[in-house]
């Protein structure tokens, strides 16, 4: 990288996005920091972080597919309210269809996903919750990750950013170029949809096998 005159970029340190309420029923920690699945549409993991621009804050929600780290859910918003992860929820049950009786849905304690709203929805898609305990990032340490690395890959490398509409742009850029093009060591450095389209092709060899 020194030779070919390229640097990397490093993370830093940010806003605090959550903020938990005693009072709220709170689902049991059903991950214990084991984020892995055997296939997709077994384990969602959901987390928001913020964005600084020209006008303020905004704010953004990713649903990730544990299996291949695939983003199948995202929103950008100008208020960290329960309908900013609602929505973020909404377009990755539309997108995927998944089979909900086998997914769980795992996020931190913030109360956009303890509310009465988010809660219902999961029940209604029959989404088994999963909520890790207060104050700990280790307890959902997968989509913490991937808010680091769309901090340090979009909005601290491209940014200033004038307002929402530039970031939910470029977001919708980095998500696609993220789901499609960047590669991952332990998927064996291939992109998260290849790691996807691998495992159904031999889903279906092995199905074709066996009949």
């Amino acid at each position: 990288m020194k030779g070919a005159g390229i640097q990397g970029v490093t993370r830093g340190k940010g806003k605090k996005t959550t903020h938990s309420n005693p009072a709220l029923p709170c689902p049991e920690d059903k991950v214990n920091r084991e984020f892995n699945a055997p296939a997709p549409n077994i384990l969602w993991v959901a987390d928001f972080t913020y964005v600084r621009t020209a006008v303020g804050f905004v704010y953004v929600a990713f649903i990730i597919d544990v299996f291949a780290r695939f983003i199948v859910g995202w929103q950008v918003s100008s208020s960290p309210n329960t309908k900013l992860v609602l929505d973020a929820l909404d377009q990755a049950l539309a997108a995927r269809n998944p089979d909900r009786d086998r997914l769980t849905h795992h996020s931190d304690s913030g109360v956009q996903y303890l509310s009465i709203k988010y809660t219902e929805r999961l029940e209604d898609a029959k989404i088994g919750a999963s909520v890790g305990s207060v104050g700990d990032s280790y307890d959902n340490a997968l989509a913490e990750t991937i808010n680091g690395l769309y901090k340090t890959e979009v909005i601290e490398h491209e940014g200033p950013w004038s307002g929402k509409k530039d970031v939910e742009m470029a977001t919708l850029q980095w998500v696609y170029w993220y789901n499609t093009k960047r590669l991952f060591g332990p998927l064996g450095y291939i992109s998260p949809a290849t790691a996807e389209r691998n495992f159904y092709n031999a889903e279906l060899t092995a199905k074709i096998a066996a009949e």
